[in-house]
């Protein structure tokens, strides 16, 4: 996924920020896994004690709790905490999309930006096994060059028709998300 959760604009250190204003954790706890909670609830006692000793340790304190908050969530998708990144960074097309259909609850944008991606890519990939097919049987490279453009296209349609369905994949609903 492009940067998105790591950064000081995403919404992990969005959650973290309304719980430090609001004094109250849960609005971060959403995005760390359960069996995190009791360490994510210590560090943030001690940031909002932190935060009362003035301007530069309240600074130090929301890193080091927006941080922590991101490491833990990232830790809970098996992902690699890289650091705290930051905002501004793009999201790609589809992320401002779907948060904007999460906001107005209208997904059609959404679904047409991903079905029109989709129907270009599989267009592009079709066009090219087309292309390829009437090789000449005696020219073994023309006829490999068939194949990967057959494979491109076969398969590609096969592993996306299987990650839209969850059939052969992980099923997002059973086990938590993933970036």
């Amino acid at each position: 996924m492009p940067p998105h959760c790591d950064t000081r604009d995403g919404p992990v250190v969005t959650a973290a920020k309304k719980a430090l204003e609001t004094e109250n954790l849960n609005y971060v706890l959403i995005w760390i896994p359960q069996e995190s909670e009791e360490e994510l609830r210590s560090i943030f006692e001690r940031t909002l004690r932190a935060r009362k000793a003035g301007k530069d340790s309240q600074d130090v304190a929301e890193d080091w709790f927006f941080e922590n908050c991101i490491r833990i969530h990232r830790a809970g998708e098996g992902a690699a905490y890289t650091g705290l990144k930051p905002a501004g960074l793009s999201e790609g097309p589809i992320v401002p999309r779907a948060e904007k259909a999460i906001d107005t609850g209208d997904p059609k944008e959404t679904i047409g930006f991903i079905l029109k991606a989709i129907e270009e890519d599989l267009t592009h990939r079709f066009d090219r096994v087309m292309q390829k097919k009437g090789y000449d049987p005696d020219d073994v490279a023309a006829g490999r060059a068939y194949i990967e453009a057959f494979i491109g296209w076969v398969v590609y349609s096969h592993h996306l028709y299987t990650s839209v369905t969850g059939d052969g994949g992980e099923h997002m609903e059973k086990g938590g998300h993933k970036h």
